[in-house]
């Protein structure tokens, strides 16, 4: 009767503990690293023989020929830090199987000990993505805690990049996270310290830099002229000695500009692959309807001779009407798109606000930047799930994101084989982030239902920024977007097929290229609104 009495006056202390949060995060990974072992015989792309030949070339050659080696045609082209990760799991794999590293023997390499191997690496690799979304997380109350887990460690967007198509970018956003994890506690110069050794892993997250380099001299540098300007030499000094630590031995050999030709190959044009979604589809398809339209009226107009779907890196024609885009060019409108948001973190550093800001920094790069990889959606996708739980606005922005990120990436897996995975993975994000959602935002409603009229007041007050009792659904305008997005994937999967057979091949993932597009750029500008509204109390 005691044990009863406390219990319903709220003790609960003899009763049974509630598990640790790290424990019930390594639950998470481990379902989803069982599902991905169930994946490693599936598809996978020409970026998993990239890898292994790196591995390769890091193992069998010194440090002064990285760069500079030609063995394969998949060259070196990442940071010095991420070349020496390749070497330290070609240590590994040397132990597995000498061959996969062997520079000559090994090229195209695809028995089951390299398949298993550069799986494996991904799949363990990814304890440093669960490890920055714990950090960011802990002080999160628990269902919103778990909510992010589910957004982010069952990410369908990250287990089609890095576990079929193959990559390390799980890897690479725990880094990125971590940085985010320590801006957000007000350790400043540890998350500018990780976010520099992020940069020598993969540059191209470098699109944050700005709003990086903004943030911490308001930020970590304020406290008068003295103070600032010690911090700003010490966060400076932290700074250069990790890019002296990943590049100090190719400067030592003289081969510093080859290094950076190789991380900057502004030869291979404007555009990656033609369903990267970004503002740049509409300017290239915009360019070809007004040439055809005007050699039809009888212009000379040369018709552009690279073909929109190839989906190969490499050299993109000239546009025949419109100006020409240079590189230069996609640098200033991505720093135009970004001002609105230097201003904002110039003005009222936050640190609550940062993750928000470098999500919507890396959004711009996608939209206007030159060259990008449709893979570069999960930069601003993974942030933006730690913010989804924060409003019910946020929510839905999110809801229909992730859904357009995720299905933007459905070209990577072409074969016939994967078709039901992608599918699947896809139906179940969307069914797991609407009932996360569901119970996250309707509990308000339950809650003040539960409790006393003297209570009342004091729980909307605590749960007013996430719970505000009104249910989470999605609005007209969003239901019509996705409903779209259904109809050019039937289309597109099988009406395309049966009714014009072989005939206009490109145009079902130029269907799917728009409408991705689109998507993102209503991403994008619903982003700036919320930068360019008055800062939260």
């Amino acid at each position: 009767m005691e044990d009863y009495r406390r219990r319903q006056q709220g003790d609960v202390s003899n009763g049974p503990k509630p598990r640790k949060p790290v424990l019930e995060l390594l639950w998470f990974f481990a379902i989803a690293a069982c599902i991905k072992f169930l994946l490693i015989p599936s598809y996978r792309s020409t970026d998993f023989e990239v890898h292994r030949h790196w591995l390769a070339l890091t193992h069998s050659l010194p440090l002064s020929q990285w760069y500079f080696d030609e063995t394969s045609q998949w060259t070196l082209d990442y940071p010095p830090f991420f070349a020496y990760f390749e070497r330290f799991l070609s240590i590994f794999a040397n132990i597995v199987d000498p061959q996969i590293v062997d520079l000559q023997k090994g090229l195209d390499y695809s028995s089951n000990t390299v398949i298993y191997f550069q799986r494996i690496t991904v799949i363990v690799s990814d304890l440093c993505l669960v490890y920055g979304i714990f950090r960011l997380t802990r002080s999160l109350d628990p269902i919103k805690r778990k909510l992010v887990w589910v957004l982010v460690v069952w990410s369908p967007a990250l287990v089609i990049v890095d576990h079929l198509h193959f990559q390390y970018n799980g890897f690479l956003l725990g880094m990125l996270l971590i940085s985010l994890s320590y801006l957000e506690e007000g350790r400043d110069l540890m998350g500018g310290f990780a976010f520099a050794v992020l940069l020598c892993f993969k540059h191209l997250f470098a699109v944050a830099a700005p709003v990086y380099f903004v943030y911490l001299l308001r930020h970590y540098c304020r406290g008068g002229f003295v103070r600032g300007f010690r911090r700003l030499t010490i966060m400076g000094s932290v700074v250069v000695a990790v890019f002296a630590a990943a590049y100090g031995p190719f400067i030592y050999h003289g081969q510093i500009q080859q290094v950076i030709r190789r991380m900057f190959p502004f030869g291979r044009g404007l555009c990656h692959a033609y369903w990267a979604p970004n503002f740049w589809v509409f300017y290239i398809l915009l360019d070809k309807g007004l040439s055809i339209l005007l050699r039809k009226l009888g212009f000379s107009v040369k018709i552009p001779t690279a073909s929109f779907t190839s989906g190969l890196v490499g050299d993109s024609s000239p546009f025949s009407v419109l100006p020409q885009i240079t590189p230069l060019i996609t640098f200033v409108l991505v720093l135009l798109a970004l001002s609105p948001c230097l201003i904002k973190a110039f003005k009222d550093p936050l640190p609550r606000m940062i993750t928000r800001w470098v999500a919507y920094a890396y959004t711009c790069g996608f939209v206007f930047g030159w060259h990008v990889h449709e893979k570069a959606s999960l930069h601003f996708v993974i942030p933006l799930a730690v913010v989804a739980v924060k409003s019910l606005e946020d929510a839905r922005h999110f809801f229909l994101l992730s859904i357009v990120s995720c299905y933007s990436l459905f070209p990577l897996l072409f074969e016939a084989q994967e078709y039901p995975i992608k599918v699947l993975l896809l139906l179940l994000h969307s069914s797991l982030m609407w009932l996360g959602f569901s119970a996250q935002f309707n509990k308000g409603e339950s809650v003040k239902q539960a409790t006393s009229k003297t209570k009342r007041r004091h729980i909307q007050t605590k749960v007013s920024t996430t719970s505000t009792g009104e249910p989470f659904r999605i609005r007209f305008i969003e239901k019509a977007y996705l409903f779209g997005l259904l109809v050019v994937e039937i289309w597109a999967q099988f009406f395309h097929p049966f009714i014009l057979g072989s005939k206009f091949p490109f145009v079902p993932l130029m269907l799917i290229s728009i409408y991705c597009s689109l998507g993102v750029m209503y991403s994008w500008i619903w982003q700036l609104r919320w930068i360019l509204r008055p800062p939260p109390n």
